[in-house]
């Protein structure tokens, strides 16, 4: 069996390809001991220290790359880093501390050591990528397979790496190999996509969060007229779009304009910007950029002498001490904006006090450049021309313990916190893994992972599930999509007598219920770049005052408008209770109608419905007292007893289309109105058919009809047809129902209360079916009009339906063209004119028989076998 040779390449991310891609050849050669071989290496900046596993990092230790210049003959080179970022090696250190805290945790990974594979990402993509495939890759010349291929990946999980753009890159290639990446600064709001970038997390808010943060400031000061400056990346171009998106979704700004600050610091470009904003009317400036594109643009800002601006930071610079110094104080001062969450970290700054040049195990990543950096000394042999400049060798032996510098100052720790809770979220998850019982496992067959055998897509399972607490008190957990609890401090430049800035903590904001932020700002605290000490106001246009109205400008943003005059009697569309004096400048509320119990019209109609009620009473007493008379019980008693209760509740229900319409009065008043009618209608329908069935009954052969109309056959007819208009009305209380409505179409200065009836449908139904009865009971009372006088009782019945609907043929049109509080006026007169039309022809004859001409009420005398002289 002949030796092989095989090649991989690396194809994942073109833009990258497009400029190095010479840096995504790694080639494996095999023989047939089993062994690979590593052809080349990349030569970065790099600190290790083995461990039984390892975890890697990419950091910014230099923040920008010298790239030299190529031939077509040359060996591919690597680009040179310069300019030394004290901050990010800070946040190196920070991530060796937390391994060696963990190393030393009895309680966390106990027989476990933490080993570290750090790379300085130079502030160039291209870079950070040739790191992040050593670290997938490993450092190894050569080493032998396993035949089953296992064995302890090269590294289990990676923290980092800065930048968003950085990330997505890198993302996307260690995505192939399944290991979990933990940013501790990528913002981007695109990295929360899980189909994207299955194998990323975080531990600061994405870019969605701060974008909401954010327009929760502006709203709290009432900005709306805003400028809003981004870096030209994946940062920048994401909340761009997403900050125009929340902001037109919140209705509570617009954007004066939108620049896209270039990486070139091109001075022709920047001059533009900054003279945009300085003639623009926006107040309020946001910048979504780094630290780099800040500094140039403040320079050009100090040349414009741009002033009367009020700036408002991303976490990316609220904390940048670069910008914080004397010729640029005068513009930044007062600046508010949001900042990662402060941490603290005891035994950091003891751990920072052992760094020292002797320190030669970190490979590549040697401390002399933090020696040099901090001393401003170089190490011998020095650069030409330094000492010669009066430049001093540094010896090792000087005193760090004295130096006061930004590195040593920990009381500001933020992207530190973050790179700690990255670094013990993998230790955590690391330790669920391997603690992790045999059979209950969540990988196949229940199975779990070991040291021996784990691999790094095992991991991410239990990093997802990760929940801790840090010593500093702050939960840390990931969502669904790898987001870490969202919650930032709102920080302000406070300008200090001395001419000194410090950023001081003035609120947060952070995710309450149903995923809305919450923003809490001590105002009091605060300083404000302005002559007044006030926060300025930035809107395009000012309110409109009292008597004129907005009117949109042709081809403006919304917060854009010329104010003109109201129509007449408005102010404001947003007061529509209320109408204006005559003067146009103050607001009155417009006078309201419906038909009141205290007006003339309502005494009229409720003592109406009260003396038809007391009548009813009246005669119901009169029949009680009679109820053994001749008069009363003919045709079936009961059936009157309970007409006049029914008439009593016709009269009462009047009552309720009187006063103020309320949910409860609208909603009964039309069902109160049809029962009690459809039950009176009901007994009247049925008096008569007895009437007609009594006549036919007297009739040779008809005797066996009257078996159908007893008593319990009228009662449970009554109840039927009156079952039957409940059920209508329930099914329109149920499906559309009548509610209180302020009608405002009538008058302009007047407001109409009113009971919209809901559906139209229903309340047609609801008469309908009232007025099928009354015409059935007329139509049969007509028919019986003209049977012999002891079966009289037909014509009362036909005169009183008569009466009854043409009450109610008429009400439809009156109704109808009634406007406002005459429309309940017009039913309740219908209700009351038929209730006592009902009432006087149905028994008043009867009540004068029974109290004026007693000898009438006799047997005889009603079967018509007795004649009275009058």
């Amino acid at each position: 069996m002949g030796g092989f040779q095989v090649t991989y390449i690396f194809t994942g991310v073109s833009l990258v390809l497009l400029f190095f891609p010479f840096f995504f050849l790694c080639f494996v050669s095999s023989s047939l001991s089993l062994s690979c071989k590593l052809e080349r290496k990349f030569h970065l900046n790099e600190m290790h220290k083995p461990g039984d596993v390892v975890l890697g990092g990419l950091f910014e230790v230099h923040y920008t790359s010298v790239y030299p210049e190529r031939t077509f003959t040359s060996e591919p080179q690597q680009p040179h880093c310069t300019g030394f970022d004290i901050v990010g090696f800070r946040n190196a250190m920070t991530m060796v501390f937390a391994i060696e805290e963990i190393n030393k945790n009895l309680n966390l990974l106990p027989n476990v050591t933490l080993g570290y594979s750090l790379y300085d990402n130079c502030g160039a993509l291209v870079v950070a990528l040739s790191g992040a495939l050593s670290l997938a890759s490993g450092q190894e010349e050569q080493f032998l397979l396993q035949e089953n291929c296992s064995g302890i990946p090269p590294v289990l999980g990676l923290v980092g790496d800065h930048y968003s753009t950085f990330s997505i890159a890198i993302s996307s290639v260690l995505s192939l190999y399944n290991i979990p990446i933990v940013s501790y600064f990528a913002t981007c709001s695109c990295l929360s996509d899980r189909q994207r970038f299955p194998t990323f997390f975080r531990t600061i808010p994405s870019d969605a969060f701060q974008v909401r943060a954010m327009i929760q400031i502006l709203k709290h000061f009432g900005w709306t007229w805003i400028g809003l400056l981004v870096s030209d990346d994946d940062y920048g171009l994401h909340v761009a779009q997403s900050f125009q998106s929340d902001l037109a979704k919140s209705g509570d700004g617009c954007l004066a304009y939108l620049e896209i600050l270039p990486w070139d610091s091109d001075p022709s470009e920047l001059k533009r910007i900054v003279h945009l904003i300085k003639t623009s009317t926006a107040r309020v400036v946001i910048v979504f950029a780094h630290e780099i594109h800040l500094i140039q643009l403040m320079e050009e800002v100090a040349k414009q002498n741009v002033i009367g601006r009020q700036w408002i930071a991303s976490e990316t610079w609220t904390t940048a001490s670069v910008l914080q110094t004397a010729h640029l104080t005068p513009y930044l001062r007062g600046t508010l904006g949001i900042a990662i969450r402060r941490g603290e970290l005891p035994g950091l700054r003891e751990f920072l006090l052992k760094i020292h040049p002797d320190q030669s195990d970190n490979g590549r990543y040697n401390n002399n450049l933090f020696w040099e950096f901090t001393f401003q000394c170089r190490f011998a042999p020095a650069p030409a021309g330094w000492l010669e400049g009066g430049g001093a060798l540094c010896t090792g032996q000087e005193h760090i313990e004295n130096v006061d510098t930004e590195f040593f100052d920990l009381s500001n720790l933020r992207p530190d916190y973050n790179v700690y809770k990255a670094v013990y979220s993998l230790a955590y998850a690391l330790n669920d893994m391997l603690h992790c019982k045999p059979g209950t496992g969540p990988f196949r067959g229940h199975s779990c992972a070991t040291l021996q055998t784990m691999e790094p897509w095992q991991l991410i399972h239990y990093l997802q599930n990760v929940n801790f607490t840090t010593p500093f008190g702050d939960q840390v957990s990931f969502d669904e999509n790898g987001d870490a609890l969202p919650i930032y401090d709102v920080m302000n430049w406070l300008h200090l007598p001395d001419g000194q800035i410090k950023v001081q903590n003035v609120g947060e904001v952070k995710r309450s219920g149903f995923k809305s932020e919450e923003l809490t700002i001590d105002e009091d605290k605060m300083f404000w770049n302005f002559e007044s000490g006030k926060p300025p106001r930035s809107v395009c246009s000012e309110s409109c005052p009292p008597g004129t109205r907005m009117a949109r400008n042709k081809g403006q943003p919304e917060c854009c408008f010329t104010c003109i005059p109201c129509s007449k009697g408005k102010i404001s569309k947003n007061n529509k209770d209320f109408w204006s004096n005559p003067q146009n400048d103050h607001c009155v509320l417009k006078k309201t109608e419906f038909l009141s119990y205290h007006e003339p019209l309502g005494i009229c109609l409720t003592t109406a419905s009260l003396l038809g009620t007391f009548i009813c009473a009246v005669v119901l007493g009169i029949f009680f007292y009679h109820r053994r008379t001749p008069m009363v019980r003919a045709n079936n008693s009961e059936l009157s007893f309970l007409l006049l209760v029914s008439l009593k509740l016709c009269f009462l229900c009047s009552l309720l289309f009187i006063g103020r319409p309320r949910v409860w009065t609208c909603q009964l008043r039309h069902a109160a109105f049809g029962i009690s009618f459809v039950l009176c209608v009901s007994c009247i329908l049925v008096k008569t058919m007895v009437v007609l069935a009594v006549f036919k009954a007297s009739k040779p052969g008809g005797g066996t009809i009257l078996k159908w109309f007893g008593s319990m056959q009228q009662r449970g007819t009554v109840l039927a047809l009156t079952c039957i208009q409940a059920g209508i009305c329930t099914a329109w209380l149920v499906s559309s129902s009548p509610a209180p409505h302020k009608n405002m179409q009538y008058q302009n200065d007047k407001i109409v209360y009113e009971c919209a009836v809901g559906s139209t449908i229903g309340f047609a139904v609801l008469l309908g079916y009232i007025g099928v009865l009354a015409v059935l009971s007329f139509l049969l009372a007509f028919l019986a009009r003209n049977l012999p006088d002891n079966f009289n009782e037909a014509r009362l019945i036909t005169f009183s339906m008569l009466s009854f609907c043409a009450v109610w043929v008429a009400f439809v049109p009156a109704y109808v063209n009634s406007p406002g509080k005459y429309a309940d006026a017009v039913e309740v007169f219908a209700i009351l004119a038929s209730s006592f039309g009902l009432l006087v022809a149905l028994f008043g004859p009867k009540c004068y028989i029974i109290l004026l001409k007693p000898e009438r009420n006799t047997k005889k005398a009603i079967m018509g076998r007795l004649t009275i002289n009058e």
